[in-house]
């Protein structure tokens, strides 16, 4: 066998931490599958994986090993869709990563309409509030907010979102609106964050960097919980603006301190360049790129 089909094979059983998982995707015999694993590593003369009865695991030098054959695996599959053409109609399957509530209101809708246009095609859909590595975690695509690492990723530039507070209508008729950051000292402040019950928010006007130290009174470890307390009338949060905009349109919401807001976050669509670009990834970007462009293009209340 070809060290493309060995490294196919070593990848299978390294993603699917099994013999038997890796058997089953490829449609191969496990003893096919053994004698693959073996020949590889004979043939580089390295250990790649650790195997006990209950679990498989690749070695130190079998992650390295895996990062670059996903990448050599890819770069042929995007040579044969170059060569293809084009114009070759998608087919295969892609996964893309982007932050949860960003994704279920802006990504959700474009991959439907993606799926609907490539009937070939079947996307793995991953919504994390965290930095994913796309290379390691093969990954093909990925909505990323904020400024972008210095990196081999392709990125293109698709607006801009603002760091905002907000409140209901209510607790500002109440409470009255804080005309100044130093203000939110006297009131309730709901904080999106796990990391600690003190924080400092930042602030900037006139060129000039600012910053309050505040105790919340509500911790969420999530958006979307911020954005429920706030609705309720509980108190002040911070959030990106896309993030409210149902509740801002229905006026459950209101947004506070706008002259003291930090500069916005780009909004990028990345991924993993290579010589070819293939038609299953090219199609989706042009939809994401275009789509995002237009949706946030409008959000900018």
């Amino acid at each position: 066998m070809d060290r493309l089909n060995l490294m196919t094979v070593f990848v299978a059983v390294a993603e699917e931490e099994s013999f038997a998982g890796g058997s089953r995707r490829l449609a191969m015999s496990p003893p096919a599958v053994t004698r693959c694993i073996a020949a590889l590593e004979a043939r580089l003369g390295v250990k790649l994986l650790d195997r006990t009865t209950r679990y498989v695991r690749v070695t130190e030098a079998g992650q390295r090993y895996l990062d670059d054959a996903r990448r050599i695996i890819a770069e042929v599959d995007e040579a044969d869709d170059a060569v293809v053409g084009i114009n070759a109609t998608p087919k295969g399957h892609l996964t893309l990563t982007a932050p949860v509530l960003f994704g279920r209101m802006y990504v959700t809708p474009l991959v439907v309409d993606y799926l609907n246009r490539y009937p070939q095609m079947d996307v793995s859909a991953l919504y994390l509030d965290r930095v994913v590595n796309m290379m390691e975690e093969g990954i093909d695509v990925g909505i990323r907010i904020g400024e972008l690492p210095d990196s081999s990723m392709k990125a293109l530039r698709v607006g801009y979102v603002r760091r905002v507070l907000c409140a209901s209508p209510r607790y500002l008729s109440q409470k009255g609106a804080p005309q100044t950051p130093q203000e939110l000292l006297q009131h309730t402040i709901i904080s999106a964050s796990s990391i600690s019950p003190s924080v400092e928010w930042k602030f900037h006007q006139h060129n000039t960097p600012s910053a309050v130290r505040i105790k919340p009174r509500l911790t969420v470890t999530t958006n979307d919980a911020a954005i429920e307390a706030a609705s309720t009338g509980f108190g002040i949060t911070r959030l990106m603006s896309y993030q409210i905009m149902p509740q801002l349109a229905n006026q459950q919401l209101q947004i506070v301190l706008s002259d003291y807001e930090l500069p916005p976050l780009p909004v990028h669509v990345i991924h993993r360049e290579g010589r070819h670009k293939s038609a299953r990834v090219r199609t989706l970007v042009d939809l994401m790129v275009e789509g995002l462009r237009a949706q946030l293009a409008v959000d900018k209340t």
